[in-house]
């Protein structure tokens, strides 16, 4: 966990995802959209992406699922957090701070 804790400190938005999860390309899609700088670590597609997976199981909760998200260094979660914040508007605001976007 020690890694995914520090590649996750590494840059403003870092979203760990899987290259077929929908979730994970509704949310780079909203990041996207927003301008966001965001860092993508697809699991599916790393040497060691089994190892990173098997860590956040068991940081984030063995049932979670994908994408897990950090935002300036902090986990927020997965999907349904970064739906909640973006639908409560606070999104933009937490970006900003986290220095992934420029306005």
């Amino acid at each position: 966990m020690d890694r995914v804790f520090q590649l996750a400190a590494e840059r403003p938005v870092v979203m760990f995802s899987k290259s077929t999860c929908c979730m994970c390309h509704t949310i780079k899609t909203l990041f996207s959209d927003f301008g966001a700088n965001t860092t993508v670590y697809e699991l599916d597609e790393m040497p060691r992406g089994r190892e990173i997976e098997q860590a956040l199981a068991r940081h984030v909760g063995a049932g979670s699922d994908f994408p897990v998200v950090f935002i300036g260094g902090k986990l927020v979660g997965g999907a349904n957090e970064i739906m909640t914040l973006h639908l409560n508007g606070s999104l933009s605001a937490m970006l900003k701070r986290a220095g992934a976007l420029w306005l």
